[in-house]
């Protein structure tokens, strides 16, 4: 099953068409997409070290949790709203981009890390809050995280570029995992 249809459909759309083609608002929707990420990676990145116990070392976990979660959750929200809008400026393009679907992959990954922290040892909280070093289960979700969103960022980075993009015949590889599809751009 192939959303390579799906996209097609979705780059002849009006929007689809203005916003690429939009002189100031897609460097503002990119600029924006890369400056909530700062912010969410950013907090995700301060609250992971304090899993690892390498920062933050005297605020108890649910502190440090409680007080940029919402900030973290605003710089997702905003982060998701600006990733839609930059996939349905260039969908075809984006589809087809190995670094992209890697990007979806991990991020896929980044979220099942974080459902299963949440459901998991964060429900017991308080009972190694402010144990150092946090319990194992803690300290494995933050290096998977920091290792996910490290993927994300330079992925997403790599998005740009057209070094393997379908119509520049890369490696076989590369063309197998974008989906590339003779013909279509």
């Amino acid at each position: 099953m192939s959303l390579l249809p799906f996209c097609q459909w979705l780059a002849e759309t009006r929007g689809s068409i203005a916003l690429h083609e939009s002189l100031y608002m897609y460097p503002l929707l990119e600029s924006s997409h890369v400056l909530t990420l700062c912010l969410f990676v950013g907090l995700s990145v301060l609250l992971d070290l304090r899993l690892l116990g390498i920062t933050l070392r005297r605020i108890p976990v649910s502190e440090v949790i409680n007080r940029i979660m919402p900030w973290m959750v605003f710089g997702f929200i905003l982060m998701i709203v600006t990733g839609i809008l930059l996939f349905y400026a260039i969908p075809i393009r984006s589809y087809q981009n190995v670094f992209f679907r890697l990007k979806m992959i991990t991020l896929v990954l980044a979220g099942l890390n974080a459902w299963f922290f949440h459901s998991g040892i964060h429900k017991r909280v308080g009972e190694w809050d402010s144990t150092l070093p946090p319990p194992r289960r803690a300290r494995m979700a933050g290096v998977l995280s920091l290792v996910f969103w490290g993927i994300i960022v330079v992925s997403g980075r790599m998005i740009a570029y057209n070094w393997f993009d379908c119509d520049m015949n890369p490696p076989a590889a590369f063309y197998w995992a974008a989906g590339c599809v003779p013909g279509v751009r």
